[in-house]
């Protein structure tokens, strides 16, 4: 799943605007998170769904200057990534050791994406500073930040670790106005608003709350009990 989730993202790219590559990917990405949430049994509330809503459409209002009529190759693609990632995380709810699955996850992606690469050899060009890029890319960014997803996975549902993902387009484009200089534009602080509190909004617990504990070296109140007898 996680090669599956590579070469098509990366393929699909190269036909797609960066906004309707964006949308395509999530879209797919929820759609999948959501279905396997459903077949499980997971019901969201009315707020967790509202809050789903909410961030999409903030990520649709973010995107939506670079929003073109997509090629349909560049789509099936991009579709294919997201589904595949959606399945990645969905199977990362089950990881007991994120560091050593996300290790070995990566380790047997190698052999496939050697045979990409062995395939498109004829089309490749490298450089010295293209070649750290990608290491710092997938061994630090990618690698690390892969462990952390499986981490947090374990503490999340299907839905809400869908909806958690929507922040990403707003935390690169936060790093965009902090490491490149980008100007902060009005649609986005209004669209990382939706998105966040759309997130929040999904990742309300509901329920009743339990009540808390009483103090250090206060007693607990006793449980009733119940007699019986003549």
């Amino acid at each position: 799943m996680l090669f599956l989730y590579a070469v098509p993202f990366s393929l699909a790219y190269v036909s797609l605007g960066a906004g309707t590559g964006a949308l395509i990917l999530f879209g797919a990405v929820q759609a999948t998170m959501l279905g396997a949430a459903l077949t499980s049994g997971e019901r969201p509330r009315v707020q967790h769904w509202a809050g789903l809503m909410l961030a999409l459409g903030g990520l649709v209002y973010l995107v939506l200057p670079g929003l073109t009529a997509p090629s349909p190759v560049g789509s099936a693609l991009m579709t294919a990534a997201g589904v595949s990632w959606g399945i990645y995380s969905v199977r990362g709810r089950r990881a007991t050791d994120p560091l050593a699955e996300t290790a070995g996850n990566f380790a047997r992606a190698v052999p496939l994406a050697l045979g990409v690469s062995i395939v498109a050899a004829a089309y490749a060009s490298w450089s010295l500073e293209g070649a750290a890029l990608a290491v710092l890319s997938g061994a630090l960014a990618s690698g690390l930040g892969y462990v952390a997803w499986y981490a947090a996975l374990a503490g999340l549902t299907a839905t809400r670790a869908a909806s958690v993902q929507l922040a990403v387009p707003v935390i690169a484009a936060v790093g965009g106005v902090v490491l490149l200089a980008e100007p902060v534009a009005v649609r986005l602080v209004a669209s990382a608003i939706l998105i966040l509190g759309g997130v929040g909004l999904a990742l309300t617990r509901t329920g009743p709350r339990r009540p808390p504990p009483p103090p250090a070296g206060e007693p607990r109140a006793p449980e009733p009990v119940s007699h019986s007898g003549g």
